[in-house]
C-alpha cells in the first residue's frame, strides 16, 4: 500500500505558534503583578533562537537517523499498513515510545545533556517550547522498535509531528486545572508545569507527550499541588546559544578529565547527579531494635 503524502504539520503550525505567543505575552499586560513570571527579553530571545538552530540541526541529523530507522524497516519481515482511520493507534504508539524517550533522557546523563536545554529557562511560557536541543538525534533509538514491528517510519515522523505540536500549548502558567477526566488522561499545561519544575518533589516526573496516562502507569506522575519553580537544580547563568545548547557536554567532559577510566561508563549512562564520591559514601546504619519505616505511596 503507497502511503499518503502526509502535511508538515510542524511548518504548517509556525504562524499559530506566533500568534498564541503574541496573545500570550498580551495577556501579561493585563496582568502586571505576575509579569515576573511571564515573558523576559533575552530569555525568550535565546528560546526562539534555540528553536531555529534546531530546525537546522535537525534536518542534519535527520539524514543519519532516517537511514538508520529505515535499514531496520527494510531488514524486517513485518508490515502495518497505515490507515487513516487507525491513526490514533499509530499516534498512541509514538506517544509511548516518546514516554520511554523523554524518561531516557532524563535518567541518562549523556543524553540528559541533549535535553538538558529545553529544562534551562527559568520562566515558563509558550516561548520555553521552542528550546529545543541541537542535538536532538539521540532520541531516535527509542523508536527503533515501531520500525522493527512494520510501521513505516514517515508514519513515525508524521505522529512525531503532530505529538511536537500538541506540547506546544501545555508550556503556559495562563491555563490552570482544565476538566478532570481531560486531566487524568491527557497531557496538560498543569502536568507539564510540574515536568519543568526544579523542586526534589517535582523532578523527574510527568514525561508523557499526549497522554499522562503513560505515567499513571509507570509511577512517574506527580499532580500540581506548589507552584513550580522553574529551571535547573543548578541553573545556567547565560543567553549564549552556544552554552545554553552544550554547557552539559562540557560538563561531561571535566568529569570525564578528573575521573577514573571505569568510572567513565556510569558517568555517561547513570543519571545527571551521579559521582564516585556519592556512590562511595557508606549506608547509614540502622540499629537492629529500630522498628523498619513503612512507605506510603
Amino acid at each position: 500500500m503507497e502511503l499518503p503524502a502526509f502535511p508538515p504539520v510542524v511548518l504548517y503550525s509556525v504562524p499559530l505558534f506566533i500568534l498564541l505567543m503574541v496573545l500570550e505575552r498580551v495577556s501579561y499586560w493585563f496582568h502586571p503583578d505576575q509579569d515576573e513570571v511571564g515573558y523576559g527579553g533575552k530569555d525568550t530571545a535565546t528560546s526562539i533562537g534555540m528553536g531555529l538552530g534546531s530546525l537546522g540541526w535537525d534536518v542534519l541529523w535527520g539524514i543519519g537517523t532516517a537511514a538508520a530507522t529505515s535499514a531496520i524497516y527494510l531488514l524486517t519481515p513485518l508490515r502495518i499498513e497505515f490507515h487513516w482511520w487507525a491513526l490514533p493507534l499509530f499516534l498512541i504508539a509514538q506517544d509511548l515510545c516518546y514516554y520511554w524517550s523523554h524518561r531516557g533522557h532524563h535518567m541518562i546523563r549523556l543524553l540528559w545533556a541533549s535535553h538538558v536545554v529545553h529544562h534551562s529557562s527559568q520562566t515558563f511560557n509558550l516561548s520555553t517550547a521552542l528550546r529545543q536541543s541541537w542535538t536532538g538525534f539521540t532520541g531516535f533509538l527509542f523508536y527503533l522498535p515501531l520500525a522493527a514491528v512494520g510501521v513505516n517510519p514517515a508514519v513515525t515522523a508524521y505522529c512525531g509531528g503532530i505529538n511536537l505540536v500538541y506540547q506546544f500549548w501545555i508550556h503556559t502558567e495562563r491555563i490552570d486545572k482544565m476538566w478532570r477526566p481531560y486531566e487524568f488522561v491527557f497531557n496538560t499545561p498543569s502536568h507539564h508545569r510540574v515536568h519543568h519544575a526544579s523542586q526534589g518533589g517535582y523532578l523527574d516526573r510527568n514525561f508523557g507527550g499526549i497522554l499522562i496516562i503513560w505515567d499513571r502507569m509507570f509511577g512517574s506522575f506527580a499532580p500540581e499541588l506548589e507552584r513550580p519553580v522553574y529551571g535547573l537544580t543548578t541553573n545556567i547563568t547565560t543567553y549564549n546559544p552556544l552554552r545554553v545548547a552544550y554547557h552539559e557536554y562540557a560538563a561531561i567532559f571535566r568529569d570525564l578529565r578528573t575521573r577514573r577510566l571505569r568510572e567513565w561508563l556510569p558517568t555517561l549512562l547513570r543519571g545527571p547527579g551521579w559521582s564516585p564520591t556519592a556512590a562511595a559514601a557508606p549506608r547509614p546504619v540502622v540499629a537492629a531494635a529500630a522498628p523498619r519505616a513503612v512507605r506510603v505511596e
